[in-house]
C-alpha cells in the first residue's frame, strides 16, 4: 500500500510520449522530469535520473532488468503498454516496487492492424502497389497479382484473450471458420473451435499469433511449426517479436513452405532480418498496432490514472503485483 508521501513526489517520464500533454497532468501534485527524446534514455542515464524518484512512466523500449532496478528505487512504475516483458515485474516485487500497464487500451487497434496485415499478405496490396507506383503496370492480364481469398477461409487464431477475440469477431464478419489454441475455452464464441496447435496449424489458411512473451511462448513459432503449415498458408504476428523464430520464417517464405506473412513485431526490433526483409511475400509494419490517435491517448490517460492513483493514496487500477497493496 502507498506510504505516506512526506515530501513532494517526482515523476520521470523516461521518453516523448503522446500526447505530451501527459506530463501537465501531474504539475500541481509531483515535480516532472520529462525526457522529450524519441530515443529515451541509455541504461546509466536512465539509472541517473531514476534516482530520487517517485514514479516512472516507461515504455516498452525501457529496458528495466533487475540489475537497472536494483539501482534504482521508485514507489511505482507506470508502463504506458499492454505487455510489460521489458520489465523483470518478480525483481520489482521483491524490491517492494509496484508495476502497472493498460490493458484492454490497445485490443480494438491491434485487432484492426492484425487484419489489416492478413489482408495485406493475402492480396498483395503493398506488393501492388508498389508495382502501379513505379510504373511496371503495363497491361491487365488474368494472372496479374493473384492471391488468396480471405472470406469463407479458415483462420486458427494462437491465444483467445482479448486482442484474439477482436480478431475472431473481424473474421467472422467474412465468414471465416475459426480454429483457436488457448489454455482454456473460450465461451462467448460458439462457433469458434478449441484445438491443439499442432490441429490450428496444419487446418489454417491464416494463423494470428496473439500470444504473451514468456519463456514457453519465446519461438512458439519456429521451423517444425512453419512445416506444418499449408503452402499457402499465412502467418499474422502482432504480438512480440521473439514469439516467432525470424530466421525460421525467412527460410519457411524463401522455400515457399508457406505463402506469406504479416508482421507488426520482430526479434531485435528496430532491427529485422535481412534474408526476412528479402523475402517478397512478407508484409512489415514497425510496430504500430496501438498507433493510432484514440489508442494512444487511452494508453496514455491509463497510465496517468495509475500514476494518480498512486500519488493520491489510491490503489492503482492495473497493478501488475497486487501483492504489495495490503
Amino acid at each position: 500500500m502507498c506510504d505516506s508521501l512526506e515530501v513532494r513526489p517526482s515523476i520521470l517520464i523516461t521518453k516523448r510520449i503522446y500526447p505530451e500533454t501527459l506530463a501537465e497532468a501531474f504539475s500541481s501534485l509531483a515535480d516532472v522530469d520529462y525526457e522529450r527524446d524519441e530515443d529515451g534514455l541509455p541504461e546509466q542515464q536512465l539509472i541517473a535520473r531514476a534516482q530520487g524518484k517517485t514514479v516512472l512512466i516507461t515504455q516498452v523500449t525501457d529496458r528495466l532488468t533487475r540489475g537497472v532496478l536494483e539501482a534504482i528505487s521508485p514507489k511505482l512504475i507506470a508502463q504506458i503498454a499492454v505487455g510489460f516483458d521489458n520489465i523483470d515485474v518478480a525483481a520489482a516485487t521483491g524490491r517492494g516496487i509496484l508495476v502497472t500497464n493498460t490493458p484492454g487500451a490497445v485490443t480494438e487497434s491491434t485487432a484492426d492492424l492484425a487484419f489489416g496485415l492478413l489482408m495485406a499478405a493475402a492480396r498483395r496490396i503493398p506488393e501492388a502497389h508498389h508495382f502501379v507506383q513505379t510504373g511496371q503496370w503495363q497491361r491487365w492480364t488474368m494472372g496479374l497479382m493473384i492471391g488468396h481469398d480471405v472470406h469463407a477461409s479458415t483462420l486458427g487464431i494462437l491465444g483467445m484473450g482479448k486482442i484474439g477475440q477482436a480478431v475472431a469477431r473481424r473474421a467472422a464478419g467474412f465468414g471465416m471458420r475459426i480454429l483457436y489454441h488457448n489454455r482454456k475455452p473460450v465461451e462467448n464464441f460458439p462457433g469458434a473451435k478449441l484445438v491443439s496447435k499442432e490441429e490450428l496449424l496444419r487446418e489454417s489458411d491464416f494463423v494470428s499469433v496473439h500470444v504473451p512473451l514468456n519463456a514457453e511462448t519465446r519461438h512458439m513459432i519456429g521451423a517444425t511449426e512453419l512445416r506444418m503449415m499449408k503452402p499457402d498458408a499465412i502467418l499474422v504476428n502482432t504480438s512480440r517479436g521473439p514469439v516467432v523464430d525470424e530466421a525460421a520464417l525467412a527460410v519457411a517464405l524463401h522455400e515457399k513452405w508457406i505463402a506469406g506473412a504479416g508482421l507488426d513485431v520482430f526479434e531485435a526490433e528496430p532491427k529485422v532480418n535481412a534474408a526476412l526483409l528479402a523475402c517478397p511475400t512478407a508484409v512489415f509494419t514497425p510496430h504500430i498496432a496501438s498507433a493510432s490517435v484514440q489508442t494512444r491517448h487511452r494508453m496514455v490517460n491509463m497510465a496517468r490514472d495509475n500514476a494518480l492513483a498512486y500519488l493520491q493514496g489510491r490503489r492503482p487500477p492495473n497493478l501488475l503485483n497486487p501483492t504489495l497493496w495490503v
